[in-house]
Parts: C-alpha cells; structure tokens; sequence
C-alpha cells in the first residue's frame, strides 16, 4: 500500500528527439475506490510537446492487456504484415502498432469519451524492435500491477 503523497510509477514514451511528442502514463488509481477487489482501473495518459497538452482519463480493466499485446509484438521482432491494434475498455485510448522492418512505430491515439467522440489526438513513436519495445512492455506491466492511489 502507497502512502500518502507517494505517487505512482509512470511509463514515459517517445520525445527523445526536439519537438517530438512525449506520452507519460501515471495516476494509477481504482475506478470504484469502495470496492477493493473491483478490477477496473483508471489512469492518465498525458501527451505533450512544444505547445500542446493533452491529459485522458483512461479506464481500463485491469489494464485491458496493454502490457500482453506490447509483449507480443516484442517477441515478433523479425516483423509482421500490417497493422495491429490495441483499445481500451471505453476506446479513450488505442495503439495502432506496424514493423517497417528497421523499427516499429506505435500509433497512440487519445479520444474524447463517448457517446461524444468529439475529438481524437494521435501520436507515433518509433522503437526499435525486440529489446526496446520488451522493455516497454516491461516496464506497462510494472505500472498496471502496482497499487493504485486512493
């Protein structure tokens, strides 16, 4: 259990180059704070760059499989055909992932909530495949196992 004013791990993507857009997952909270063993997680994913910022809400079941499907296209590091894709349990954040056969880009796309769906952000990062897109994978499953803030 976390004591107060400690805070969550966090995962960081992309931005390694000036003006790229950086992703931070953290705020790892329950969705039902009153129910201990509800499986339904919620977390803020922020993206931000030179001028713009922004935050989503993203509610997940027990993280959806965020971590898995990162793993997977880890193990596949010779490369696939196509494009696979990954969302959330409310469709507020998806991962649209590709192999150019020297990197895999990973499409990141933040949407407003529905019934709205007013709005939608994408970004795409660029991993090298295997060690790097494992150690992403790694380092979602350590975030969305940790404990949650009240």
């Amino acid at each position: 259990m976390q004591d107060e004013g400690e805070t969550s791990p966090a995962v960081r993507v992309g931005g390694e180059s000036p003006g790229a857009i950086k992703l931070c997952f953290d705020r790892l909270t329950r969705s039902f704070p009153s129910e201990p063993d509800d499986p339904m997680r919620d977390f803020v994913v922020t993206a931000h760059s030179d001028g713009v910022r922004i935050e989503v809400t993203v509610r997940t079941w027990g993280g959806d499989g965020l971590d898995v499907f990162l793993d997977k296209l880890s193990e596949e590091f010779r490369g696939w055909n196509g494009a696979r894709s990954w969302r959330s349990l409310e469709r507020d954040l998806t991962l649209s992932a590709e192999h150019t056969g020297s990197c895999v880009q990973l499409t990141w796309g933040l949407h407003d909530r529905l019934p709205d769906d007013e709005w939608h952000f994408k970004a795409t990062t660029n991993h090298a495949p295997g060690e790097d897109m494992r150690n992403l994978a790694i380092e979602m499953r350590i975030f969305l196992a940790s404990e949650p803030l009240k």
